[in-house]
């Protein structure tokens, strides 16, 4: 059994098309097919449903590409580790971020990335908590920023980094005579844009409101909190966001925060990795980054 040959499977899992696997890894479709059908006779198992194209992997297939993406990752790892000890660290990292996260991260790679300037760091910045803890399991991805609460957390590793306070922000005329706080009350009386439902950020919102026995409607919805900033920005609408993402990217003219009365809504947002040992050199320096920069200090 060869590292090509799993790395030709795992493309195939990953592209699901015989071409583009062939093309992402730089040979020819019948080269890649040919390893691929080494392999199954290697391993004595059909790992690939063939027909006129790509049908989809067996249910062997689907059991072993794990293994295949688990081994690749460890032979990752100890090259890594090798070049560590040799001349520092290298390599690739791959981080993903939940949409909340996406303005604070720079708080992290930035020190991570001073402290090793040969790392490339991939940032994926729209992924949902639990996408990016199954990217870890699938070795898809090498560490995340999550909202761990409610996640399956079986086998990662759990680094809170802050805790953060959502607060209203809304253009100053709508906010007239109020000063510090509002109400639940109040704040669902306002013409209100948000984030989508199934969101973390929205689901937060949503629990506090039920708490109150409130609803609220959102005239707007969105998926990013930038584009909900940008129409509070307008002085016609009203948001409820992270206060991080005001620090991070300053609040939009003639706006006002006001923090909102009983029950406040925080999460805590945290750095998962495997919790595999020894596990890759790459998270682990990251893991140490984490540990030392005071992320929540730099928020205020």
């Amino acid at each position: 059994m060869l590292f090509r040959q799993l790395e030709y499977f795992v493309a195939l899992a990953r592209e699901r098309h015989f071409a583009r696997a062939a093309e992402a890894c730089y040979v020819s479709q019948p080269a890649l097919s040919e390893a691929i059908r080494k392999l199954e006779r290697e391993l004595k198992v059909p790992l690939v449903r063939r027909g006129h194209a790509f049908e989809g992997l067996t249910p062997e297939g689907e059991r072993l590409v794990l293994w295949a993406r688990r081994i690749l990752a460890d032979h990752d790892a100890l090259k890594q580790e090798v070049t560590a000890l040799q001349t520092g660290l290298t390599g690739e990292l791959r981080l993903g971020v939940i949409p909340g996260a996406s303005s604070t991260v720079a708080l992290l790679t930035d020190p991570f990335c001073a402290e090793h300037p040969l790392v490339r760091v991939q940032l994926e910045t729209s992924l949902r908590s639990a996408s990016i803890t199954e990217g870890i399991r699938r070795f898809e991805l090498d560490a995340g920023l999550i909202y761990p609460d409610g996640q399956d957390l079986t086998g990662l590793r759990v680094v809170p980094l802050y805790d953060e306070q959502h607060v209203l922000v809304a253009g100053g005329d709508l906010l007239t005579g109020r000063s510090e706080t509002i109400s639940w009350a109040d704040a669902v009386e306002l013409p209100m844009c948000l984030l989508h439902r199934g969101m973390r950020g929205r689901q937060l919102i949503d629990e506090a409101l039920a708490a109150r026995s409130l609803a609220l409607t959102p005239r707007l919805e969105a998926d990013s909190v930038v584009t909900l900033l940008a129409h509070v920005g307008t002085g016609r609408w009203a948001s409820i966001v992270p206060r991080s993402w005001i620090r991070m990217l300053r609040l939009p003219a003639g706006a006002s925060v006001l923090r909102l009365a009983d029950p406040a809504v925080t999460a805590t947002v945290a750095l998962v990795t495997s919790a595999a040992e020894p596990g890759s050199v790459l998270t682990r320096a990251l893991v140490n980054t984490a540990q030392h920069t005071r992320i929540t200090e730099a928020l205020g």
